[in-house]
This record gives structure tokens, C-alpha cells and sequence, in this order.
């Protein structure tokens, strides 16, 4: 067990040809981290937590969170946003800081499209010297502790209306090498994400939201989380499907007007890690605690 999981860690941290951004099933509440283009496009100043277990019962396992809060400005001409991530495995853990600026341009009375720049930098630490090796034998690769900080910069195009949005974007464009000897050859890669959903009105009750997430970087496979879900009055249940990688359920409640809870499970589809774990656990809160551009906020809110 302790020889996968150093494996494991080895190859997360030191991530040459791999997807590293971390996964999130809740992504479509998580849009403002993917794409800086989103800030401002709910009319509401929209503050969002995300908390990831993942792997349960995995030593060294990823824990996640995320906040993002983001806002109309200038009547409606600008949005902003600020994005706070950490991301931990293992001995590895990275804090991102993101701010977020975008401009939307109106097609027409129901839709907008909106460009957006993120800048970001992420401080990264690593502290291989606090692993247990089977081996007692000093090893001097993991003997260092590695810590840098690496600024970054993004960008996006979304464009959104009432029941439909899709966006592109890349939060990271440059590939940042990593400081310390075993990290050497190791960078932040180039990541491109696209998002899409839509909500289809099945009866006066009962509504079918589909979204899908692909995730995209150079000498990997393509990613992609598949999501139905139903609103059915309140609540919000549906499945997930990550491209060779998990299933789950989702399920949510919308408390008031302004505040939504939500909750999902996966299980891992792999032999890698599945047989030794007890899936994944996720929560997200959202809250929008005002209206800039309208008296009151506008409802229905579907993304």
C-alpha cells in the first residue's frame, strides 16, 4: 500500500504530460475558476465553496477547496472576480490566488458574449522530506522540501442567455517550472477547458439540465465529465460520468431565492485506486447576496 502510494505522488507531483488541475464533479458551480470570462454574468454578487474529499480512506488521498465571489460593475459593463484554491496530496499542496476581470458585449435582448483575463499565481510547496519510505536507507530525492511561487495568467470567452451557456477558456498560459532538483523537469501545463449546458423545460414542475465539461492539455487524453440532472421544484438530483475515471450522484436543494446546497458521491471505475478507496465526497454552497443591476435577483437561475 505505502509503495502505490508513494507512486502515486510521485507521479501527481511531478505532473510532465498530466491533467493537474483539480477535479471538481460540483464544476458547473465552479465555472468563475475555469473561465475568468464568467465574473459578473449572474447580475448578482455570487459568493461560491466547494469542499472535495476524494478517495476516502486512501492515505495521502487529495482534499480540495475553492471560494469564488464575483460581480457586475459599471452598471452591468465590467465583471470581477476573486478566486481562492487549495489543493492538497500528499505532501504536495498548492494555494491558488486568482483575480478575474470581464467584459461582456450584448447579441441581443436574451444573450451576451463575454471575454475575460484572469491573473493568478499559485504558491507551491512540497515537502517530500515528511514521507515514510519502506526503505530506511536516506534517499536524497526524498529528502527536500520544494517550495516556489509561480504567477500566471488566463483568459475566456463565454457566452450565456437564460436556459444555455458554453464557454473556452485556458486559466493557466504559462508553464512554469517548478524549483528543487526532482522537480526539475517538471511544469505547470497548458490546460483548455470547455463547458456547455442547458436547461430543457419538461412540464411546469420538472426541468432536464445536461452539462458537460472536456478538459483538454498537450500529450494527455481528453477528459470529460458528463452531467444530467432533473430540477424538480427545489431540488436538483442527477448523474455524473468522468471519462474513465468515476460515476457519481449529485443531488441539491435551493433553500430561498438566493442560497443553494448541494451534495454528490463518486466511485472510482478504475482498478488503480477503486478497490482501494471508499469514493469521493463533495459539498457546495452558494450564496447571492445581492442584486447590482436590478432591484431584486432575477429568477429562475439556472447557471
Amino acid at each position: 500500500m505505502k509503495k502505490i502510494l508513494i507512486l502515486i505522488i510521485t507521479c501527481v507531483t511531478l505532473p510532465v504530460l498530466a491533467q493537474q488541475d483539480p477535479m471538481f464533479t460540483h464544476y458547473m458551480y465552479n465555472t468563475l475558476w475555469l473561465n475568468p470570462a464568467y465574473a459578473g454574468s449572474r447580475d448578482a454578487l455570487t459568493v461560491t465553496g466547494i469542499h472535495r474529499s476524494q478517495w476516502v480512506a486512501f492515505d495521502g488521498a487529495p482534499q480540495d477547496q475553492t471560494i469564488t465571489a464575483h460581480t457586475p460593475i459599471m452598471r452591468g459593463k465590467l465583471g470581477v472576480g476573486m478566486s481562492v484554491m487549495n489543493d492538497r496530496i500528499g505532501p504536495t499542496k498548492s494555494t491558488f490566488i486568482a483575480a478575474d476581470v470581464a467584459y461582456p458585449i450584448k447579441l441581443n435582448k436574451k444573450s451576451k458574449l463575454a471575454f475575460g483575463l484572469k491573473g493568478m499565481v499559485n504558491i507551491y510547496n512540497n515537502n517530500l522530506s515528511s514521507l515514510q519510505l519502506e526503505d530506511s536507507r536516506p534517499d536524497e530525492a526524498f529528502g527536500q522540501n520544494v517550495h516556489s511561487v509561480l504567477p500566471n495568467v488566463g483568459a475566456g470567452v463565454y457566452y450565456y442567455r437564460e436556459q444555455f451557456y458554453a464557454g473556452l477558456s485556458t486559466p493557466r498560459l504559462l508553464q512554469n517550472k517548478f524549483d528543487g532538483s526532482l522537480s526539475a523537469q517538471s511544469a505547470e501545463q497548458r490546460h483548455f477547458f470547455f463547458i456547455m449546458g442547458f436547461v430543457h423545460k419538461i412540464n411546469s414542475n420538472v426541468k432536464f439540465k445536461p452539462t458537460v465539461f472536456i478538459k483538454a492539455t498537450k500529450a494527455a487524453p481528453i477528459e470529460a465529465d458528463l452531467t444530467a440532472s432533473f430540477l424538480i421544484s427545489k431540488f436538483n438530483v442527477g448523474l455524473m460520468y468522468r471519462t474513465k475515471e468515476s460515476v457519481g450522484l449529485l443531488a441539491g436543494y435551493q433553500i430561498s431565492d438566493p442560497f443553494y446546497i448541494g451534495y454528490s458521491f463518486d466511485w472510482s471505475t478504475t482498478n488503480t485506486t477503486g478497490k482501494y478507496n471508499g469514493g469521493s465526497h463533495e459539498f457546495v454552497l452558494r450564496y447571492d447576496l445581492v442584486s447590482i443591476t436590478k432591484a431584486k435577483l432575477k429568477s429562475p437561475r439556472y447557471f
